[in-house]
């Protein structure tokens, strides 16, 4: 390497110091740990014993609540991520049309997601509540059971995945900028051809927009996969995910194994095969998007 390349590559490496620095220590160094806690029995209280695959055996065959814990998630990232997919589609189809308030109206949609999530949490108690809350009161006047929302293992997942239909703003955000680039003249092709405005939403807005939904689809996964703030607020911060465990999503599982159980190496397994899910669900979508992904 010449002289003035190497003094490049010391500058570069000098600027980025601080954030190689803070990667090591905070992320790279613990994530290693983690990979070791996973194969101990580790409690806070006493030095790290090995046992090896022990942890992961427990998780996988024996520990019924892990596997409540895997359905309940299951259900939110099957049944939630594809709603809010949809409904954040057309919502940036709305606000991408040219009507007079335009700014005004992107503005309320995206003003609930960047709200604190306790916050949003503690208002929705308020909104579902059996005895107070404003929607079951207009069930009761228009002669409509009102349900216990939160608090029935019936309604409770549900009641979430509505919950959750309220934080699509980003996801709309990164509709309506995909919906922007679409170039005009593939519209106006279209309507030469007959299509109207079903088909071409059909057959040019779906198949143009489909790398944005592929984003926003293993973004989703993902985060619905940590999904843990909201269940923990409104179960009442009950590590068992009250009510009947309806609510005890994986997070919260790993949250209780972890703090409130203190089985630190037992969290740090369920962590771990966390990551392997993610990364499994990532790798299916990108090899299989290519038969429903157009890029231009």
């Amino acid at each position: 390497m010449r002289r003035r390349e190497f003094q490049r590559l010391v500058t570069g490496l000098a600027f980025a110091l601080p954030w190689l620095l803070g990667f090591t220590i905070f992320t790279f160094v613990p994530t290693l740990s983690s990979l070791f806690y996973s194969l101990t029995d580790f409690n806070l209280l006493r030095p790290a014993s090995w046992v090896g695959w022990s942890n992961y055996q427990t998780l996988l065959f024996d520990d019924p609540l892990f596997r409540l814990a895997l359905r309940n998630t299951a259900y939110l990232t099957v049944i939630g991520i594809p709603l809010q997919l949809l409904f954040a589609f057309f919502t940036a189809l709305l606000l991408n049309l040219p009507v007079r308030g335009q700014a005004i109206f992107r503005t309320i949609y995206i003003l609930p997601s960047i709200m604190p999530v306790i916050a949003s949490a503690m208002l929705w108690l308020w909104i579902l509540n059996p005895q107070i809350g404003p929607v079951n009161y207009a069930l009761e006047a228009l002669g409509l059971p009102s349900p216990n929302w939160f608090g029935d293992p019936a309604w409770s997942k549900p009641s979430m995945i509505l919950m959750t239909l309220w934080y699509i703003g980003s996801t709309t955000i990164i509709y309506l900028a995909g919906l922007q680039n679409i170039p005009h003249e593939l519209y106006e092709a279209a309507e030469i051809d007959g299509a109207g405005g079903l088909g071409k939403l059909w057959h040019v807005t779906v198949p143009l927009i489909s790398p944005i939904t592929l984003f926003n689809l293993i973004t989703g996964i993902i985060w619905s996969l940590q999904f843990f703030t909201e269940a923990f607020i409104i179960s009442g911060r009950d590590a068992a995910g009250a009510p009947q465990g309806s609510l005890l999503f994986y997070a919260l599982y790993l949250y209780a194994n972890a703090f409130a159980y203190l089985k630190m190496g037992y969290a740090s397994a369920m962590a771990w095969i966390l990551f392997v899910i993610a990364l499994a669900v990532s790798l299916v979508l990108m090899r299989t998007s290519g038969r429903w992904t157009h890029y231009s």
